[in-house]
Parts: structure tokens; sequence; C-alpha cells
């Protein structure tokens, strides 16, 4: 599936794909070394993202990341 993801907020691309991919928010913090709390306010965008984050849970489901100058 092809998902672009340029539009969106980093939080709510990977709330979309940890959906779609039937992963938990109780299952993604453990698969990050994160806690709940963590994944949860991520996903609320009230946190940000780390870069090595990003990249992480890009690995983790099979993600690939483009970065584009502009």
């Amino acid at each position: 599936m092809e998902f672009k993801a340029n539009k969106y907020k980093p939080s709510e691309t990977f709330k979309f794909i940890r959906q779609c991919s039937g992963v938990t928010q109780k299952e993604l913090a453990k698969q990050m070394g994160k806690s709940l709390y963590w994944v949860k306010k991520n996903e609320q965008d009230v946190t940000r993202y780390y870069f090595e984050d990003l990249l992480k849970m890009a690995n983790l489901f099979d993600i690939e990341i483009i970065v584009r100058k502009k």
C-alpha cells in the first residue's frame, strides 16, 4: 500500500500505520523501548518524535523514509 505522508504530521502517519498493522499502543511501546504514555502523547501530537525514533518505527513497520530538499 502506498501512503502519501507528506500531507500529514508524523503523529497522524504513524498512528495510521500502527492501526493498519494491527499493533496496539502497548505493543508499539514495548517494541520501541518506550512507555505507553510516550506512544499516546506522540499520537496526540503533544510531544515530538526524535529522528532516531522515526527511523526505528520505520524499520519496525518496514517503511521507507524519503527526505527531499525543497
